[in-house]
Parts: C-alpha cells; sequence; structure tokens
C-alpha cells in the first residue's frame, strides 16, 4: 500500500488496513491487541505503524513513511529511542533497570519506559510481540499501566491465544483480528526475500496462510511437522491413540506459551484435514481439496453420517477455541482425540 510520503509495506492485514487507514494519527487509542495465527504478519504490521508514528517528513495520513528521514532510519536500525520491541514471556522485574539495556524485558521495565516522553517524537511505541506473562503480578504491573496511559504512548500487543491474557487486560485494548494470508500473499513474500518461484509456490500452498510456517517448508522442519499431524488425524479418526510427541509437550525447555503455540498449528492442520476428509466423504473421491497431497490418506478415513460429520467439524472448532485459552496443551489434545474418535 502506498502512503502519503512513501510505502506502507505490508500483505494481508485487510482488517487492520481498513481501521488504520480511517484513523487519524490524534485519535489513536493507547493499546491495540493483535490476533491471529502465528506467521500472519501481525508483528510485520505493528512495526510499519510503528514506523509511521515515527517518520519525521510531514504527511496527512497515519499510514506511509518516507524511508529516508532520521525517524526511519533509527527505526530501520532498531536504534530509535522512541521504539521499544520485546518478544515472548514478560516477567515482573526487578526495581532498577532499563527496557532499552536489559536482555529480559520485564512489566516494571514497561512502566517505566512507558512514563517517559518521546526524545524524538510525539509518540512513544512498544510493541510487545507474541506476548505471553510469567505470572498474574507480571501482568497486573502493565494492567496498572493500561488503566491510566500517559499521553502520546501506544502499546501493540501480538497473540495468537488471546484467551491466555487477563480479561482485563484484554477488556482495555482494541483487538484487531488478522486472517490468514493468501497463497499468492505467502508466496509473493517469499519470493521477495529471495526465493525461488517455484519453491515459495509450494511452500506456500501448504502454509495455511503463515509466512512462518512456508519459512520452515522450505528449511526441511515444517513438512514433517504437517505430515505428523495428518497422520495424527487419519489414527485418531480411526479410535486409535496416536503419538503426539513431535509436539514436544513433555519438553521442560519449552514455556506453557510454546507448547500452545504448538498444538494450535497442529489444530489448523487437523481443521483442514477434517475439511477436506468432509468433502471426499459428500461430494466424492475427484472433490478439490486444500491439501491434495494427503488425498490418499484421507480416502482411507471411512465416512459418517451427515450429523457425525457436522459434529465432528463443530469439535474441531472448539479445540481451536480451547487451545486458545489457559487450559493446558496436553488436555486440549486428549480433548480433540476424544471428539475425532467414532463414537459406538
Amino acid at each position: 500500500m502506498k502512503g502519503v510520503t512513501g510505502e506502507f509495506d505490508v500483505a494481508g492485514a485487510r482488517a487492520a488496513l481498513a481501521f488504520f487507514g480511517s484513523v487519524e494519527p490524534e485519535r489513536l487509542s493507547h493499546g491495540y491487541l493483535f490476533t491471529g495465527s502465528s506467521g500472519v504478519g501481525k508483528k510485520t504490521f505493528a512495526r510499519r505503524i510503528a514506523q509511521s508514528l515515527l517518520c519525521e517528513t510531514p504527511k496527512a495520513t497515519l499510514l506511509g513513511y518516507c524511508n529516508h528521514c532520521a525517524g526511519c532510519t533509527l527505526v530501520h536500525a532498531g536504534t530509535h529511542p522512541d521504539f521499544v520491541e520485546s518478544q515472548g514471556v514478560v516477567r515482573i522485574g526487578k526495581e532498577g533497570g532499563s527496557a532499552q539495556h536489559d536482555e529480559d524485558l520485564s512489566s516494571r521495565d514497561l512502566v517505566r519506559e512507558l512514563s517517559l516522553r518521546g526524545y524524538r517524537s510525539d509518540h512513544r511505541v512498544v510493541l510487545l510481540g507474541d506476548i505471553e506473562f510469567a505470572t498474574h503480578e507480571a501482568a497486573n504491573a502493565l494492567l496498572k499501566f493500561l488503566e491510566e496511559p500517559p499521553a502520546g504512548v501506544v502499546v501493540f500487543l501480538t497473540t495468537s491465544a488471546p484467551g491466555t491474557l487477563l480479561a482485563t487486560i484484554r477488556s482495555r485494548l482494541l483487538n484487531i483480528e488478522f486472517a490468514p494470508l493468501t497463497v499468492r500473499e505467502v508466496e509473493g513474500i517469499l519470493v521477495r526475500d529471495g526465493v525461488p518461484a517455484e519453491s515459495a509456490r509450494l511452500a506456500a500452498e501448504i502454509s495455511l496462510g503463515s509466512v512462518t510456517r512456508a519459512r520452515s517448508v522450505l528449511e526441511g522442519d515444517e513438512s514433517g511437522v504437517r505430515s505428523a499431524a495428518f497422520t495424527w488425524f487419519a489414527e485418531a479418526m480411526a479410535g486409535d491413540v496416536p503419538d503426539h510427541g513431535f509436539l514436544r509437550l513433555d519438553d521442560r525447555s519449552l514455556t506453557a506459551g510454546e507448547k500452545r503455540a504448538a498444538v494450535g498449528e497442529m489444530i489448523e492442520v487437523v481443521r483442514i484435514a477434517a475439511r477436506d476428509w468432509a468433502v471426499l466423504s459428500l461430494a466424492g473421491k475427484e472433490a478439490p481439496l486444500l491439501a491434495p497431497d494427503q488425498r490418499p490418506l484421507l480416502a482411507k478415513i471411512p465416512k459418517r453420517k451427515p450429523d457425525e460429520t457436522v459434529a465432528l467439524l463443530s469439535a474441531v472448532g472448539e479445540a481451536e477455541k480451547l487451545a486458545n485459552t489457559n487450559v493446558s496443551a496436553g488436555l486440549v489434545v486428549d480433548y480433540l482425540r476424544m471428539q475425532l474418535a467414532p463414537r459406538p
């Protein structure tokens, strides 16, 4: 998208573009929550908004930046004093320290940083990507700030599991949902990153709308996980107790949030598998599929009555919602397996 002073380089994000394209800078809220699957551009969009706000070239619209002024240069270099970015777990923190210099950003760091006025700009922008709070105390420390934010501060939180955040935090943020990218959008991003066109197309076709997943495919990591998830689905549909070791739920080096993310990604694959299986059952073996490479596997799964098929698809949706809460990842997997198993 072209802005008055330059580009606003994002793919997809149609709801976010429509919203921020109609907002004047002075009418921005103090906080936004970007939700959606991993790899659909939530953090990228937040960074582009930050650059738009911190660009020093005058413009009449919110979206857009020149890519040449000192503000844009500092954002690109990751050294702009009015832009703070952190990813992952946020802890309560110590009484001393600084978000600009500490390796691990804490809630107390954030409150201190957000209490300051901008150094170069009228705005201070904070991006908390893939946010997860280590404790309720850490979440409450940030909540106190959100209740009485100072002027000029804009906070962006991104998550693929909004249900894991305190309801009181969610209620103080404007929620904007990011839909999966189209195959063409994922392919275009990969090509711009230097991926050969044919490889980009193949990775995009099995990415389920996620650039993160497409890049994992190219690195040789995701194809195994995707295949394992389809196999898990087929075995669960047969009434077996399939192995879910590929999710690494017993790995103590992973946080609860990382395990929930892994299960969420598996459920995305299972949702595609269930949809394609239902299409084959109702429309015949030649029906077009979202995952055509899995046709032989899905075709072997016995058909079920129409009402059972509808109930199964609904159950996968419920499991997806459950994965976005604080319910343990293992329980979500068990719930989904039991819902897929054939009824006596």
